[in-house]
């Protein structure tokens, strides 16, 4: 399931959406967010799928990369789920003893589920199409402000960027210590619960000084390369909005304000 995980990982391409200012990317995520937990009913969280979907098909990537990053969470949502359907009010449609089921919990339950998917789609599309150099860029020049209260930006948006893209690589490093423990006789699937969180010691352990030992391999590399942080640095490559992003930002607006109209509306 491990290997499944594709958050964090970039996929290059030509697509429109490849091609965005990442900054607009950043933004228009931002205002996807607002979209969904602004949605209070069907038709206004439908307009927020609507706009995921249109979204997700201008990456020309496979729909199968937003199944495998939602496939790890999938336990956690449906026990979520099960929790909002028994303790919301509502309209009664079924009753177990002391269990009762509402529509109000129904309605509740699959907002959620619609609203978590979503979201995870959604921070995928930027995460798949936008570099971990033009995401560091990104989120320092938008929290560029910041600087005239002496905020380390830069040193956050480094440490965001180096955070997100090495979540694959350690996800890859916990598959070979899984799989090096299962070829010693490891039994990870069987046994009970304190057995299985017993077996889990000896994987945690390894992972903890590999992470570790990269973190020291990646200082010595910045500081050979004589990083020290962001002051006076300058970027080879200087970020630049086009129509394309003026359009993107506008679509998102448009589809912003239907929420909020259709939700008026109803």
């Amino acid at each position: 399931m491990l290997k499944d995980i594709t958050l964090g990982q970039y996929f290059p391409g030509e697509s429109v959406v490849h091609k965005l200012d990442a900054r607009v990317k950043l933004i228009i995520t931002m205002l996807f967010v607002v979209m969904l937990f602004a949605a209070n009913g069907v038709f206004s969280l439908s307009a927020g799928v609507i706009f995921l979907i249109i979204a997700y098909s201008l990456t020309k990537l496979s729909p199968s990369l937003v199944a495998k990053s939602i496939k790890p969470v999938v336990p956690v949502l449906l026990v979520t789920a099960v929790i909002n359907i028994f303790f919301f009010e509502g309209n009664e449609i079924f009753r177990l003893g002391f269990i009762s089921i509402t529509d109000g919990g129904l309605k509740n339950s699959a907002f959620m589920l619609i609203r978590v998917i979503a979201l995870i789609a959604g921070s995928s599309v930027l995460t798949y199409t936008t570099s971990p150099i033009e995401l560091t860029a990104a989120i320092e020049k938008l929290l560029s402000p910041l600087k005239v209260f002496k905020f380390p930006v830069h040193e956050l948006a480094m440490m965001m960027t180096i955070a997100l893209r090495f979540i694959p690589t350690f996800i890859e490093e916990t598959e070979k210590i899984i799989s090096a423990q299962k070829a010693r006789g490891a039994d990870f699937e069987t046994g009970s619960l304190r057995d299985r969180a017993s077996a889990v010691v000896p994987v945690i352990v390894p992972l903890f000084i590999s992470a570790f030992r990269r973190a020291e391999e990646l200082a010595l590399a910045m500081e050979c390369r004589c990083y020290r942080g962001g002051e006076g640095r300058t970027r080879m490559k200087q970020m630049k909005a086009g129509p394309a992003d003026a359009a993107a930002l506008i679509i998102t607006f448009a589809f912003l304000a239907c929420v909020f109209l259709i939700d008026r509306m109803n």
